[in-house]
């Protein structure tokens, strides 16, 4: 029997075959410069977590880097702090925070950790600045883009090229500059003499920073990164957004100044769009709140300076919350909201949260012990019936100072170490000792088979009376 062969053919009027796997191209955005009060608080953010973000890891403290996340050796520092991965509450407890934060200030202002101190949006503002010195404002961009290539278009996008990777290369090498001591690494850097992970990262991070802030930038924020998606869950009516009047600017057109808006029958908006223009997202935000809006202010910027120019109040685009530009509420009315359940709440269990971090760390022990039986001798009989058990203790000094420890052991009558133990740690070192414990035969006898509590105390050899003492519980395991 033959088989039946169905033909598959194009649709007459569906796409031609030869557009059916074309994508189209992202239009690019030639985001134009503004200036006004919230641009210089951007600039402002931009300066201070750079100056951090670039200068911590040259500080110095006792002798050390004074963040320094050594890896290698398992240990943290932050500057007279030394942690050790047995400390990772407290970075829980500190991302705790942070996300406690992000969802306190986003209920209260909405996106300002996206508009003024995202790395994303920080370090496209300084691309874009060095795009703007070098090409041009966004008209000259965009007519050099679309231009033939000449020497001159060839040397700025050269130079432009050059100063990006000049700062993505600088950007990985401080990244990696908290990880591996970074004036060793700056010694090593010149002559090529880097690790293959040091080298590996610095390129990585640095080839990340080139393509996010240099040509992916909005897409970032629109598609990447997920908050723009959940942010809705901490939105309500009440939250403070940029948003545009429309009762006051509709409806829009252009007309001369000397033109009562009110007589023309328009309101203040004289669809310049300019608003657009320095989005750098590229959205309108005359159409309402978007996701995509990342809380730049830059759109408040550019329409009051349009406002001044036509002798029209500012505040047409502004900050306000839904209710608030639905309603004409003034600010004292826009104020009273904000304290509302939801922001209480957030900021109940952040104030909680910190105060409980704060404490907890002030009171944390500068001598860490964990105790670790020995699986290779659990448990054996010694001359007169005694019952011996060894145990490995993990020392680990997190002062910046040398310390002497001695180790007792407190539990069933009789219970003794072996012989004296006596350890000495240099600063923020670790070391880890064996530690051999007897019970005697008579005390032994009765407990056959059981297993005993017993307690480790290790405590400074200066001042033992006053000094903070770490005790450890484990157990004593007496065979049949």
């Amino acid at each position: 029997m033959s088989k039946r062969i169905i033909p598959i053919v194009a649709a007459a009027d569906g796409p031609s075959s030869s557009s059916l796997f074309v994508v189209e191209a992202k239009n690019k955005i030639y985001v134009r410069a503004v200036s006004g009060w919230f641009a210089t608080w951007r600039w402002v953010l931009v300066w201070i977590t750079q100056l951090v973000f670039y200068g911590t890891p040259w500080l110095q403290w006792n002798g050390r880097q004074a963040v320094w996340f050594d890896l290698e050796g398992q240990r943290f520092f932050l500057f007279g702090l030394a942690l050790y991965p047995q400390d990772l509450i407290f970075l829980t407890v500190l991302l705790v925070l942070c996300a406690l934060a992000l969802f306190f200030f986003t209920a209260v202002a909405g996106r300002l950790w996206c508009g003024y101190a995202c790395p994303q949006t920080v370090h496209t503002e300084i691309f874009l600045w060095v795009e703007r010195q070098v090409e041009g404002d966004h008209h000259a961009r965009k007519r050099l883009d679309q231009s033939p290539w000449t020497p001159n278009k060839v040397a700025r996008k050269t130079a432009k090229q050059i100063l990006w990777l000049g700062i993505s290369l600088w950007t990985g090498f401080t990244f990696v500059g908290y990880f591996t001591p970074i004036q060793s690494l700056a010694a090593a850097a010149p002559a090529f003499l880097m690790g293959p992970w040091d080298t590996f990262w610095v390129l990585f991070y640095g080839l990340a920073t080139y393509g996010n802030a240099g040509y992916l930038r909005e897409q970032v924020c629109k598609h990447m990164c997920p908050y723009a998606r959940f942010q809705g869950a901490m939105f309500d009516r009440d939250t403070l957004i940029i948003g545009y009047d429309s009762a006051r600017g509709e409806s829009r057109g252009s007309r001369p100044r000397s033109v009562v808006p009110a007589a023309a029958g328009l309101g203040d908006c004289i669809d310049c769009k300019l608003c657009v223009q320095v989005c750098p997202t590229g959205i309108d935000i005359r159409d309402g709140l978007q996701s995509n809006c990342i809380g730049c202010a830059a759109c408040i910027d550019v329409c009051d300076s349009v406002m001044d120019k036509m002798d029209y109040p500012r505040g047409l685009i502004r900050y306000s919350t839904e209710n608030g530009l639905a309603q004409g509420w003034d600010k004292p009315t826009l104020l009273k909201r904000v304290l509302r359940a939801r922001v209480l709440m957030y900021g109940a269990l952040l104030l909680g949260v910190a105060i409980t971090f704060a404490v907890t760390l002030g009171l944390r022990s500068p001598l860490r012990v964990d105790v670790i039986r020995d699986r290779g001798v659990m448990a054996r009989v010694v001359h007169g019936g005694a019952v011996e058990n060894v145990y490995r203790l993990h020392l680990m000094n997190a002062t910046e100072a040398a310390q002497n420890y001695r180790v007792d052991v407190l539990g069933a009558p009789g219970l003794a170490l072996v012989q004296p133990v006596e350890v000495a740690l240099r600063p923020v070192e670790a070391r880890t000792v064996t530690v051999s414990v007897r019970l005697p035969g008579v005390s032994a006898a009765p407990s056959a088979g059981q297993t005993l509590p017993i307690q480790f105390v290790v405590q400074p050899l200066a001042e033992p009376q006053t000094a903070m003492r770490v005790v450890e519980n484990t157990t004593f395991h007496i065979p049949r």
